[in-house]
C-alpha cells in the first residue's frame, strides 16, 4: 500500500462502505472534482486495489438463521487430499467462508443454514463426506456482535 496517498485511502475507505456511491458524491466525500476522482478510481480498480462491488444481503430476510465454524480436521496431511478439499468447497454455497488455518484444526468453515436442523444433515451429507476430512468441530454462533465492514486501511 505504499503507492498509495491519503486521497486513495479515502476512495477505497468510501467505496469499501459504499460500493454504489455516485462519482460526483464521492469526489465531494474526498476533495476532488469528478474527473480526476473517477481517474483514481479506475486507477485503483486496475491495480488490483478493487476486486469488484458486491450487495450485502440480510440473513434474517433470506431465512438463515444459524451460522455455524466448524474446525475440520485431516488425519492425513497430503497436498493432493487438500487440494481435492478445496476445489470441492468451492462449489458449496453453505460455506460463506473458508480458512487454512494453524492450530489443533487445518481449514476454519463459516456456514449458513436455514436452522439447526439443516446444519446438522449439511454436517452428516456434505461436511463430513468431503476429502481427507476426518473430524469437524462446531459452534454455532448466538449472535454477530460485528459483521464484516471491509478491511482496515492504516
Amino acid at each position: 500500500m505504499g503507492d498509495l496517498d491519503k486521497i486513495d485511502h479515502a476512495i477505497l475507505a468510501v467505496i469499501q462502505q459504499d460500493g454504489r456511491i455516485a462519482i460526483a458524491k464521492l469526489a465531494e466525500r474526498v476533495g476532488l472534482s469528478e474527473t480526476p476522482c473517477a481517474r483514481r478510481l479506475k486507477r485503483l480498480e486496475k491495480d488490483g486495489f478493487v476486486e469488484g462491488y458486491r450487495a450485502v444481503l440480510s440473513r434474517k430476510a433470506l431465512d438463515l438463521g444459524v451460522v455455524a465454524f466448524a474446525q475440520v480436521r485431516f488425519n492425513i496431511h497430503d497436498r493432493s487430499m487438500s487440494d481435492r478439499f478445496e476445489r470441492e468447497i468451492q462449489g458449496i454455497s453453505r460455506i460463506i467462508s473458508c480458512h487454512n488455518i494453524s492450530g489443533s484444526a487445518d481449514y476454519l468453515l463459516q456456514v449458513a443454514a436455514r436452522d439447526l436442523d439443516e446444519y446438522g444433515l449439511f454436517m452428516r451429507d456434505v461436511l463430513r463426506a468431503l476429502p481427507g476430512v476426518t473430524s469437524i468441530e462446531s459452534m454455532l454462533s448466538l449472535r454477530e456482535i460485528k459483521r464484516d465492514t471491509g478491511y482496515p486501511l492504516l
